[in-house]
Order: C-alpha cells, then structure tokens, then sequence
C-alpha cells in the first residue's frame, strides 16, 4: 500500500519536479516531432477512420522505408496544424482513371478491399508526374465534389499513420 501511495501522492522535492520536467519535455518531443496525434474531421476516409475519431502520424516512417500503393498517408495541406489523411494509389509514370466508380491503374483494374460504398466516379485517364503520388480517399460513396484528390508532391507527406 506504501507504494501505491508513494506513486499517487509522491512527495513534492526535487527529485520529483526534475522528473515532471523530463517526462514533459519528452512528451512534448515525442508528439511535436515524432508522433503527431490527428483528430480526423470528415468522411472522406470511412471506413477506415471515423469523422471524430483519432489517429496518430508517425513522421520517421518513410525515413527508413519506401511509399507502398495503399498506404494511408498524412499530408500535409497548409501551414503545420492542417493535413489531410489519405491513401496512396499511384506513382510517378502511372496513368489511372475511374470508371463507374473503379479504380484502372495503367488500363489494369485494381482491387480496392478497403472501399466498402460504391461509386460511380468517372475520371478521365490522368498521368502522375515525376515527384508525385496520387493521393485519395476511401470513401467514394461521397460525391467526387466533395472529395480532396489528386496529385501530392512527395515532400508534403508527413509521415504513415499508426495502425
């Protein structure tokens, strides 16, 4: 019983304002460079992430490990507080097009398991260019208005987003 009431009500000395000041400097490190808690506002990417939910960006990701078709990125929109979550598709020297909602990838139909509401997206064939990726949303039962998309430049991606 002594040490949980050591741990709860540790005694206010040196030892213990030292350590407050460590473990909140770590913190602030941690989740100011390394690990960026995300708030996910919108739709765009259910069902994966829920309007609401949270989500944290690992920035060293692709530090020691190359963009994969399909990961969920964070990118970064404006400025350090505004990014958007999203799923790589395409790469640089790909062509891809929607029609009747599904996703061709140099005239090769792809997959997609993630997307659970049908759309009926059309896009004219499109390539990606040097230094970009193309970016989307899981969501493509949302109208194609209201979704953001396209090509990002690769350094505006962030970092992965923790599983």
């Amino acid at each position: 019983m002594s040490f949980l009431k050591r741990f709860f009500l540790p005694e206010l000395n040196s030892q213990f304002l030292l350590r407050v000041i460590v473990v909140s400097f770590a913190s602030y490190l941690v989740f100011t460079f390394l690990l960026i808690p995300l708030k996910i506002r919108g739709k765009s990417m259910e069902p994966t992430y829920h309007d609401g939910s949270y989500a944290l960006c690992w920035r060293p990701k692709y530090g020691y490990t190359s963009f994969k078709r399909f990961d969920v990125v964070t990118v970064r929109l404006a400025g350090r507080h505004v990014m958007l979550l999203k799923r790589i598709i395409a790469f640089a020297g790909e062509s891809l097009e929607f029609r009747h909602g599904v996703l061709f990838i140099n005239s090769r139909q792809i997959d997609e398991p993630y997307v659970q509401f049908n759309s009926d997206w059309n896009l004219l064939p499109r390539t990606v260019a040097e230094g970009k990726v193309y970016v989307i949303g899981d969501n493509r039962g949302l109208d194609m208005k209201r979704h953001v998309f396209g090509q990002v430049n690769m350094q505006r991606i962030v970092g992965g987003v923790v599983p």
